[in-house]
Parts: C-alpha cells; sequence; structure tokens
C-alpha cells in the first residue's frame, strides 16, 4: 500500500543495463532485446513483489481472496465448536459429510455407495490417486525435476505391499517439501539489479534455450515456468493426506467407520474365492448398484486390454512393441486368468505396472534429447528418434519444425496425441489393479 503513493517514483532509482560485447555472452545479439536485463530498465523493487498498479483492487485481489477464504474456514469451525458444546455433542471421529454412513451400508443401494465414497474415497484409492498425480506431473513437465520424481515412483512402487509403502511416506512427503521450495527459489532467482547474467549465459558455455528450460535454471530469457509447481503442490496435497489415512488405518474406531484397507491374502483360489468372501452376491443384479457392480467387474479386465492394446498401436516404437506383447499374452489365458490364485494375478499385473513405469521413466529421460538436442539428432541420429518415437509435448519449447521435417504436419500432431496414451494406461492399469488387491471388497461368484 505505502508503495502505491505518489512520492515514490520507481524511475528515480531503475537501472539500465549496459550490452555486452560478443565475447561476453553466448546469447545472438539480435536476441538480446528478449532478455529482462537488457530489454527495458530494471525496477530493483519488483524483485521483492513490489510494483506500482492501477487500480489497486486488482493488485491485491488475490491477497484479499485468500484472506476471506481463512474468515469464513474459521467461522465454519467456530460454528460447529459452539453448536457441539450447546448441544453436548462429541466431534465424529472422521471428518466425514454423512457421518451415518459406513462400511456396512456400502452394498445397500446405489445413494449409500455414492455417500460412502464421498464420506471415505480417499480412504480407500488415495494411494493409487497420488500415483496417478505424480504420473500427471512427470507428463506435464518431462524436465530434470520429472526425472527425479520417476525415480521416486519407482522406488515406491518397488515395496509393493501396501505396510511397507507407508514407512517410506513420510519420506516421500519430506522429498515434495524440499523440492517444491527449492524450485521455488530458482523461479526467484538472482535480482537483476545488479545486471549480471548468470553462468550458462557467458560466452563458451554450450546452453541454449531448450536446455536450459529443460534443467529447469532460473534464466532472464526463458524463466521457470511457475504452473509447474502447482503440478507439484497437488501432488504434495495428495501426498500430505495419504500420510494422514496411513496414520488412520491404525485406528479401531476409524476401520469400524470405513472399514479396514488390510490387502487380500494372496495364497486364497480366486476360483473358490466366494466361501471366503462376506460381500453380498450381486451377480443375480437385486439393484442398480449390482447391475454396475456386474458391468464393471466383468468387462473391466477386457477393457483396459484394450487400453493396452491402443497404447501399442497408437505410436509405432520400440516401448510400444512390449504393450503388443502384454496385451496378446493376457489374451493367450483369457478369462482363466481371472482364476488362477490372486498371487499369481497381481504378479502378472505388477510386472506390466512396472513396464509401464518404466516406459514413462525412459521417455522422460530420453526427452533431454527430444527437447534439447533434437536438432542434433534430426542431423545425426534419425533412426533414433523414430526407433524411440521421442517426441518433445511440452509447451515452450522451439523445435517445431524438425519434427514436421520428420513426421509432417500429420505426423506431428498424431504424435503429441500419442504421447497422452501411456499415462492413460497407467491409470487403467492401476484401476484394475485396485480391483483385484481388494477383491474381499467385492464379490466375484
Amino acid at each position: 500500500m505505502l508503495y502505491q503513493l505518489t512520492t515514490i517514483d520507481p524511475a528515480k532509482f531503475s537501472v539500465n543495463c549496459t550490452w555486452p560485447n560478443e565475447n561476453q555472452t553466448n546469447i545472438n545479439l539480435t536476441h538480446l532485446n528478449t532478455s529482462m536485463l537488457y530489454s527495458g530498465p530494471i525496477d530493483p523493487s519488483e524483485w521483492v513483489g513490489l510494483r506500482k498498479s492501477f487500480p489497486l483492487l486488482v493488485y491485491l485481489r488475490n491477497n484479499l481472496l485468500m484472506l476471506a477464504i481463512l474468515a469464513f474456514e474459521v467461522t465454519i469451525y467456530r460454528h460447529q465448536e459452539y453448536y457441539r458444546c450447546r448441544n453436548n455433542l462429541t466431534a465424529p471421529v472422521s471428518k466425514t459429510i454423512f457421518h451415518d454412513i459406513t462400511r456396512l451400508h456400502l452394498d445397500n443401494g446405489l445413494i449409500s455407495c455414492a455417500k460412502y465414497f464421498i464420506n471415505y474415497f480417499f480412504y480407500k484409492f488415495g494411494l493409487e490417486t497420488c500415483f496417478l498425480m505424480s504420473v500427471n506431473v512427470i507428463g506435464q513437465r518431462m524436465d530434470f525435476y520429472a526425472m527425479i520424481h520417476a525415480c521416486w515412483l519407482i522406488a515406491v512402487l518397488y515395496r509393493r505391499r501396501r505396510k511397507a509403502i507407508a514407512e517410506i511416506w513420510p519420506k516421500y512427503c519430506c522429498f515434495l517439501a524440499c523440492i517444491i521450495t527449492f524450485q521455488y527459489f530458482v523461479c526467484i532467482g538472482i535480482p537483476p539489479a545488479p545486471c549480471r547474467d548468470y553462468p550458462w549465459r557467458y560466452h563458451g558455455a554450450r546452453f541454449d534455450n531448450n536446455i536450459i528450460k529443460w534443467l529447469y535454471f532460473p534464466d532472464f530469457i526463458v524463466r521457470p515456468n511457475p504452473v509447474f509447481l502447482v503440478y507439484d503442490f497437488m501432488l504434495l496435497l495428495c501426498a500430505s493426506l495419504q500420510r494422514q489415512t496411513f496414520e488412520d488405518e491404525n485406528k479401531a474406531a476409524v476401520r469400524i467407520m470405513a472399514g479396514d484397507n488390510v490387502e487380500i491374502c494372496m495364497s486364497l483360489d480366486a476360483a473358490s474365492f466366494s466361501q471366503h468372501n462376506p460381500v453380498p452376491d450381486f451377480i443375480h443384479c437385486r439393484s442398480y448398484l449390482d447391475m454396475y457392480k456386474v458391468v464393471i467387474f466383468s468387462y473391466l479386465f477386457w477393457f483396459v486390454l484394450t487400453i493396452i492394446f491402443i497404447t501399442g498401436t497408437t505410436r509405432i516404437s520400440i516401448f510400444c512393441m512390449g504393450y503388443l506383447v502384454a496385451c496378446f499374452y493376457f489374451l493367450l489365458f483369457g478369462g482363466d486368468l481371472l482364476l488362477k490364485p490372486i498371487k499369481s494375478i497381481l504378479r502378472y499385473w505388477d510386472w506390466l505396472i512396472a513396464y509401464n513405469v518404466f516406459v514413462i521413466t525412459m521417455k522422460n529421460i530420453l526427452s533431454i534429447g527430444a527437447c534439447g538436442y533434437i536438432e542434433s539428432l534430426v542431423n545425426n541420429s534419425c533412426w533414433l528418434i523414430q526407433a524411440f518415437s521421442l517426441a518433445c509435448t511440452v509447451k515452450g519449447y522451439k523445435m517445431r519444425k524438425y519434427y514436421i521435417i520428420l513426421w509432417g504436419e500429420r505426423g506431428y500432431v498424431h504424435l503429441s496425441l500419442g504421447s497422452m496414451v501411456t499415462p492413460c494406461c497407467h491409470e487403467w492399469l492401476h484401476a484394475y489393479h485396485i480391483g483385484v488387491r481388494n477383491t474381499k471388497d467385492i464379490e466375484m461368484k
């Protein structure tokens, strides 16, 4: 507010940087005017978040909105506390919307099922949601930090068992919090007022705009995209909620209300599993919920195989060949695969999910070539691009002309759409994996 006074004139303390010589920078002199250092006067106060704005309400709207949301939250909590004290009520064990809905009401009908999942969806499927959010971060970024996320995803999935994942989960949350904080400082960068450029812009440094963007380095020309922090934050939010879920699973009161998340016994035979399942039989379709269960659990396996086949045929590459092999392998067994022991079914599906994560990781690692060194690959190693179907689908990289040379205009659009299929396949693989791993919550008679 004080900075908006007319007595404060930014022009009086703004700085004009002198243009460097050709032997002082690796930037083409014709492109220097795109740098924040040389595009105009530099106001030092902007680096700390102060700038002149008119009207002032537009400048303060985000802060006012955050204040209004916090006030609304406090009002709701105070009102709930006052209402409970006045009527001698105790706070519910779980913070749910429908307090009278428990695990026992899940199979009573569509409405009860919808209420249950409104209450406990993240309790049941929060871990898988975190995996999908992690894949979303990798697909949206496709840079150096996405590669680190992919390594952590492999490390977590390698644990397999839910109890083992719960042990490493606090470290994963700590990693997410630290990496978001570090990236925030990267986005801020060094103050431009001293007119000092970054070392990767010095003469002789072999960094171009695409490499700097992939490495997510601070820069005055290719500034780091702060929107990526939103994807990381959403992943951190889900991971924090899942950490709370792991703690709630050890509380008897929560298990009574929401049910337990204990995994199915691996030694059970799927063909004779019905005698061990306490859930009512839905095959005879006594309600609309039973009809939905029959459709989902009878045809989800074939639908997922269709997704795998589409993933393998959308783009022709070495990676896609693995999806086709897996698809035909599952088709060879057909419905008999579902009659194998639970341990065997999960082993097959775990290998397929592992291959899917491996492909996602390798595509992210190879994106340094697809996004940063595409000109060199087009000129010297065109076969590598076509063999692995390399594509840089993240906006902001200047390389569209090279892909059009390789694939043509239609091929470039087809290549971009094909990059979305692998994450989609990962989502459906996890969806079916959830169905098999939580078989004790359904009835497959």
